[in-house]
């Protein structure tokens, strides 16, 4: 079969490429990224690699002998691809129709919440390879492991046997599409919809899972399905004990078992409990649980240490909600004297939506002797709403007295943050979606060592900043 993947980039959409690239289907994908003239790309050169055929999103990957083309809820009605499918009478399918018959087809682990969905996942499932139980995983960040010991992109690997795991996306209502043999609920904010509109999703999700386990600490998750089984960091079925966090790490016991994660926050603790709790269901022991989360490696950009220099570490990260841009600059504070953050946002309809929850998200976590930075939303492509803009969080940052500063030229800020950085400090590099900022990270490092002022290039005077993709 010959299947077409619309905004191929999305991690959600590559790993369906990858998969059925993998098997007896002929793929082609485009990108709005491509169209723009970014081609080189780690994420194109494996997807050529899988014998992936890739395009602008023109329209001309698509012709008579495609027979599917798979699109995401970022496609808009007026994009050339989908005009191109529809003339041609080709069958269109939403990216989680598409995931919905692979969840059927296999003992599905659905991992599901507002924050953590992507190491939860990654959890578990190094949970049930270590156990032998060779899982096949679809999810929406590279697994380290998986990168480093099987060299393939991360994101997506066929295992041999019948059970999957796989993230289960709430963000566009496609987690009711899904009727997993396992659900696990993690937690649930206001992220991408308002809180009741989210509880009929999971409620839904929930009431399709064979097995369902919540977060019993959740009380937005505990009144949708108070019979579900649950796990918790002081209350559930499953719950640690005596919990000890530094900025590297974490140990605690679950039912005598002694554990070590090596990936620091006590969100992280919360997320292994999780996979824990699923890994015990599907009949692994609590022995074989700690030994494999005491060799997790994490995932891709989360709290990735990017390097050091003068005892200044460069951290990046993919927190954009406020829950989760919390979470970080908490386990941030384990490891490092002073937090100095720059923020991207990934998406004008979440700052319109969460601006209070931002500013209040930082308020909390931004201490003192810290400093925010935050520059324009992040811009790929198609329809943005009026009128919004990072300033409205920074404003209202302003007025609560928080060290915060705003600028749309990134290589300012980059200049800024290296000036200012001391000893002890570490710097965040956090945001979604835009694939160079771990390119920035890497460059603040640059900018530690050089200690000299990086000025502002012509594109960012004329207002075009060259680490945009947006403009």
């Amino acid at each position: 079969m010959k299947i077409h993947f619309v905004g191929i980039g999305g991690v959600g959409m590559s790993a369906l490429a990858q998969l059925h690239a993998m098997g007896a289907d002929s793929v082609t994908g485009s990108d709005r990224l491509i169209s723009k003239g970014y081609t080189d790309m780690a994420l194109w050169e494996y997807l050529k690699k899988l014998n992936i055929q890739l395009y602008p999103q023109d329209g001309s990957g698509i012709d008579h002998r495609t027979e599917l083309v798979v699109l995401s809820s970022a496609i808009e009605e007026d994009n050339p691809e989908l005009l191109k499918a529809k003339a041609l009478g080709i069958p269109t399918m939403h990216r989680s129709e598409l995931l919905a018959k692979h969840v059927a087809e296999h003992r599905t682990i659905a991992v599901s919440g507002t924050s953590g969905k992507s190491t939860t996942t990654a959890m578990v499932y190094d949970i049930l390879a270590f156990a032998g139980l060779s899982p096949s995983v679809i999810t929406g960040a590279a697994i380290l492991s998986l990168q480093r010991e099987q060299g393939v992109f991360g994101n997506v690997y066929k295992g041999e046997s019948d059970i999957l795991v796989i993230e289960a996306d709430e963000s566009d209502g496609s987690i009711v599409k899904y009727r997993p043999h396992l659900g696990l609920c993690l937690n649930l904010q206001k992220d991408h919809k308002e809180i009741d509109i989210l509880q009929g999703y999971f409620k839904e999700f929930i009431s399709h899972c064979k097995t369902a386990i919540i977060n019993a600490e959740e009380e937005n998750l505990r009144v949708l399905s108070p019979q579900a089984k649950t796990f918790g960091l002081s209350l559930g079925d499953v719950h640690p004990t005596e919990i000890k966090v530094d900025g590297f790490g974490s140990d605690f016991t679950i039912q005598g078992q002694p554990f070590r994660l090596h990936i620091p926050g006590l969100h992280n603790v919360c997320n292994a409990v999780a996979a824990v709790s699923a890994a015990l269901q599907m009949g692994v022991d609590l022995d074989t649980c700690a030994k494999a989360l005491n060799k997790f490696q994490g995932i891709a950009r989360r709290f990735a240490s990017v390097g050091s220099y003068d005892k200044i570490e460069v951290v990046d990260d993919f927190a954009h909600n406020p829950h989760k841009l919390g979470a970080t600059i908490a386990a941030a504070h384990l490891r490092g004297k002073r937090v100095l953050a720059f923020y991207q946002p990934h998406a004008f309809t979440s700052v319109k939506m969460l601006a209070p929850e931002f500013v209040d998200s930082f308020a909390k976590h931004i201490g003192p002797e810290d400093h925010l930075w935050l520059t324009e939303v992040y811009y790929p492509g198609g329809t943005i709403p009026q009128g919004v803009s990072c300033r409205t969080i920074y404003e209202g940052l302003k007025a609560r007295g928080i060290n915060v500063s705003y600028d749309d030229c990134r290589e300012r800020i980059l200049s800024e943050m290296a000036g200012a950085a001391q000893p002890g400090d570490i710097l965040l590099v956090l945001g979604a979606r835009d694939p160079t900022l771990t390119d920035f990270a890497h460059k603040l490092l640059g900018a530690l060592k050089e200690r000299q002022p990086v000025e502002s290039c012509q594109n960012c005077m004329l207002g075009n900043c060259c680490m945009h993709y947006s403009k």
